[in-house]
């Protein structure tokens, strides 16, 4: 009999494409943002001597943004999923160095899925604009499981809560002068 190794989700590295939060208006619209910088190994391959962020990358970091956004619209009760890319659209590099801001809109959402509007900007240099459509699952949708580790914020959300670290205790300064 052939054994199969188990795999451990706490050792698995995770690819979080955005830094932190800076503006989060739950259910409506948030603005990550993300330092490009030549730590990031896929930037030495894409491309030798001349370094660009991979657009994939710039649509997971808008995924990552939107669908977090989406997620806590629903106080992460379902699983998130990206269903479709609707647009994606590139009018400039990023190169290391390079900060840029994630912008995600949520335009409709109901209990099966969800779209949303994002740019990305450089500076106030439109770099990309992406349009996404996000599906919710539940736990156990036709008698399917969805293991915790094939998510990247599952039941969780520190990580999430990590990055809006910013952006929550701006908030609770807010409250307090109220």
């Amino acid at each position: 009999m052939q054994h199969i190794a188990k795999r451990d989700p706490e050792k698995e590295m995770r690819w979080i494409w955005i830094d932190k939060f800076i503006e989060f208006h739950s259910g409506e619209s948030a603005v990550a943002l993300k330092n490009v910088t030549l730590a990031e190994e896929h930037l030495h391959d894409h491309f030798p001597g001349f370094p660009v962020m991979p657009e994939s990358l710039m649509i997971e970091a808008m995924a990552q943004t939107a669908g977090i956004l989406v997620g806590e619209a629903k106080k992460f009760q379902e699983k998130v999923i990206l269903a479709k890319i609707q647009k994606a659209v590139f009018f400039d590099y990023v190169r290391p160095g390079d900060t840029i801001k994630v912008h995600a809109k949520i335009e409709s959402i109901v209990a099966e899925a969800a779209t949303t509007s994002g740019r990305i900007t450089r500076d106030d240099k439109l770099i990309a604009e992406i349009d996404l459509m996000f599906s919710h699952i539940d736990q156990n949708l036709a008698g399917i499981e969805f293991p915790q580790e094939n998510f990247v914020f599952g039941s969780d959300t520190s990580v999430f809560e990590s990055l809006l670290r910013d952006v929550l205790s701006a908030v609770g300064k807010e409250s307090e002068q109220d």
